[in-house]
């Protein structure tokens, strides 16, 4: 029998192309079963969040802005309640992508900018970084270990803002698993 080396060639990328396929196939299957597994914010959840803030909002006789994001900070929901002030809209969703990027939250940044006692925090330069609030009223949404959200509220005073972020994290817990 004679050998073909064009034969051979052909076998060789034949393989080496199922082989490929093979792996590609494997690592999709691995990555629609991470996707499966990982936990995600749902708009009905975003919106129960909303209700609840806006309801603490009227019991307190504040008028809010709220902004709910996915793990990856892009908008579900942004509300703002008649009377809010305009330019605290843009606060809330600034509160919500910090906290949803860096899972923790926006008192947390104030806390590394100035301390907890507001004389100087262990990173101060943060503060000037854009984007990075440093005072309450945006919190993660967190379902185990996982960052799947945050919300941000903002148009009282930032204690009063994270109150109203609270509620709206309380009212899901439930759903949050």
């Amino acid at each position: 029998m004679k050998f073909d080396f064009a034969v051979f060639c052909a076998s060789l990328r034949t393989r080496h192309a199922s082989l490929a396929l093979g792996t590609l196939l494997g690592m999709s299957a691995i990555q629609a079963q991470a996707l499966e597994r990982a936990p995600m914010l749902s708009l009905e959840v975003a919106q129960k969040m909303a209700e609840a803030v806006r309801t603490k909002a009227v019991e307190k006789g504040w008028k809010m802005n709220v902004s709910i994001v996915d793990s990856g900070a892009n908008t579900l929901l942004f509300e703002r309640m008649d009377g809010a002030p305009l330019g605290s809209g843009q606060h809330a969703q600034m509160k919500a992508e910090l906290s949803a990027r860096f899972g923790q939250s926006t008192r947390w940044a104030g806390e590394l900018a100035w301390g907890k006692d507001n004389k100087g925090g262990t990173l101060p330069g943060v503060a000037e970084l854009p984007g990075f609030v440093t005072f309450p009223g945006g919190l993660p949404i967190k379902v185990g270990e996982w960052t799947i959200g945050a919300v941000g509220v903002s148009g009282s005073l930032p204690e009063n803002d994270e109150i109203c972020a609270q509620a709206g994290l309380d009212a899901v817990k439930a759903l949050l698993k």
